[in-house]
């Protein structure tokens, strides 16, 4: 139910303008969930949508090695990646706030008034089964947990892009 909902709200509004994804210390999920759904974009998107992410912790932390080399993996470079802390302009700011648990939806609501239509909890959009919305959090775990996570934030990202970009033909073809 919740994922058909999710689904049925992206769909019903513009492609966003810019997407944020959120999590706890901006080090291991936002950063590979942004480049994955950079990546599953469909190309003409991708410069259009200023995709971005941070997190509730101090900035400046790198990923962790397990990050770097599971993503590497993937074709995802995070060996730059700094974490950046999560300003009350850019969480009211963003079109789309996509965080890996619930808690961090209300957070933002809490901590920054951003409204509950315009942030996703991204395990929401899961097509297979799922245990918990939560995306998992991998820090201190070992290289099969980052694995499954990332499998995780794959499918919910290409989901995530397929339901954009079905809003964004829409939007055109409406136009048209």
């Amino acid at each position: 139910v919740r994922r058909r909902r999710a689904r049925a709200r992206l769909r019903a509004r513009p492609a966003p303008a810019s997407v944020l994804f959120v999590c706890h210390g901006n080090i291991c999920r936002s950063p590979y969930a942004a480049a994955a759904f950079r990546r599953a974009l469909p190309p003409d998107l991708r410069d259009a949508i200023d995709v971005r992410s941070a997190g509730f912790l101090t900035p400046e932390r790198p990923a962790p090695p397990e990050a770097v080399d599971v993503a590497a993996a993937r074709g995802v470079d995070l060996s730059g990646h700094r974490s950046r802390f999560l300003t009350p302009d850019e969480a009211r700011r963003a079109h789309l706030v996509v965080v890996m648990e619930p808690g961090q939806a209300a957070a933002l609501r809490y901590l920054y008034g951003r409204p509950p239509g315009r942030t996703l909890v991204l395990g929401d959009l899961d097509p297979g089964p799922i245990e918990t919305r939560a995306i998992e959090d991998p820090i201190f775990q070992p290289v099969e947990v980052f694995e499954r996570v990332y499998d995780r934030i794959d499918r919910c990202t290409a989901a995530l892009a397929a339901a954009i970009a079905d809003a964004a033909g829409d939007a055109g073809a409406r136009r048209g």
